[in-house]
């Protein structure tokens, strides 16, 4: 089994300084973690690096760093044999599963989408297919709460769950 911590729009240094603690974590316990972009510092990046694999894409507010803004638009990764489509997204919050789908052209070969954006946790199965937004562990812009996601995968089993994150 795989653990895989997702999360994304954690634009540090600009609305907290540092990851939450529980992020944390879950970093230290997972194998592979995922990033949907907004991540502002490629400090980020490199802390989480010592807890497991990384993958990460940019997003929008990333244009303003040469070093997060050079990270790919889109990935796909494999895990298991579970494939996941990781983008930011764009645009406005309504529609944004049907935008997210076209940034991947062979959309009928990914079990998962994983992406940003919005801020607002997202977990959702359509079309056989998840859609998980993890929320931002750091910015409550637009969204109920703080959040996160973790993915267990066994094998082609996939059990999603969002993580909301209180008191810190």
């Amino acid at each position: 089994m795989k653990r895989v911590l997702v999360i994304s729009d954690t634009h540090i240094p600009n609305v907290a300084f540092e990851l939450p603690k529980s992020v944390i974590n879950e970093a230290k316990g997972s194998d592979v973690i995922l990033h949907a972009g907004d991540i502002i510092s490629m400090d980020v990046l490199n802390e989480l690096k010592y807890y497991g694999d990384v993958y990460a894409v940019h997003g929008n507010m990333d244009r303003f760093d040469p070093d997060t803004y050079s990270l790919p638009d889109k990935l796909i990764i494999d895990i298991e044999g579970v494939k996941i489509g990781l983008t930011h997204g764009s645009g406005a919050p309504w529609g944004i599963i049907g935008r997210v789908n076209k940034v991947f052209p062979n959309l009928e070969e990914l079990n998962i989408i994983v992406f940003g954006h919005t801020h607002h946790p997202l977990l959702e199965k359509k079309d056989g297919r998840w859609y998980i937004n993890p929320g931002s562990p750091t910015d409550k812009r637009y969204a109920p709460y703080n959040s996160y996601a973790i993915l267990e995968i066994d094998g082609k089993e996939v059990r999603p769950k969002l993580i909301k994150i209180e008191g810190e």
